[in-house]
């Protein structure tokens, strides 16, 4: 049985950048949801329970139809938010260094360039989605809570939740604010680790 993960910081510890209301409601509520739902999916497919979500959500795995679509839509759910709770840090921020500061500007020119190019596609997804960094450097876009493993893509290394929720409280309908704050506590130590250790649940 899949499990929600304990949030490695406090949820007053972002500040102003995301409230404690938020990530309650966001962790407590949504991401929690998604673990149960996916739980119950895979309680009418026993053969399939005991299996990584990695492999699960991967593309040459055959699922049974009656839970495909429950196991793809929280799994993914699971999946992404379970990512994305380690992208951010209330000591994060500033700009990345080392082997992911080097990709980055061998990718985009400048890190600059880069948050500018990541911030475009996050504004530009119609409704609810993510955006990621994989580690090629390339960044994509998804819908709902597809991810980029069921695209038979690399574990991205970093994440951005565009669903409403993820904002709507701090924000109201201001995404281009909660995307621009997003990177004041962007953990660059983490999305590192994920270059040498892909993430996998």
């Amino acid at each position: 049985m899949f499990k929600l993960p304990v949030l490695p910081y406090e949820y007053e510890s972002p500040g102003k950048h995301m409230s404690a209301e938020t990530l309650k409601y966001h962790h407590d509520k949504h991401h929690q949801a998604y673990v149960d739902k996916l739980n119950i999916a895979l309680e009418s497919a026993p053969e399939l329970q005991g299996m990584p979500l990695d492999y699960l959500l991967s593309t040459g795995v055959v699922l049974p139809d009656a839970a495909k679509k429950a196991i793809i839509n929280n799994g993914g759910g699971h999946y992404n938010h379970s990512l994305f709770w380690l992208c951010i840090s209330p000591n994060g921020g500033g700009q990345p260094s080392g082997k992911i500061a080097d990709m980055i500007i061998e990718k985009y020119g400048s890190y600059q360039k880069f948050v500018e190019e990541f911030s475009s596609k996050a504004l530009g997804v119609f409704g609810s989605g993510w955006v990621w960094l994989l580690p090629n450097g390339d960044i994509i876009t998804t819908s709902n809570q597809d991810t980029p493993i069921t695209m038979g893509l690399s574990a991205p290394i970093l994440c951005l939740d565009v669903w409403e929720h993820a904002y709507y409280i701090d924000y109201k309908n201001k995404r281009d604010d909660f995307v621009k704050s997003w990177w004041d506590i962007v953990d660059w130590e983490s999305v590192s680790s994920r270059l040498d250790t892909p993430f996998s649940i």
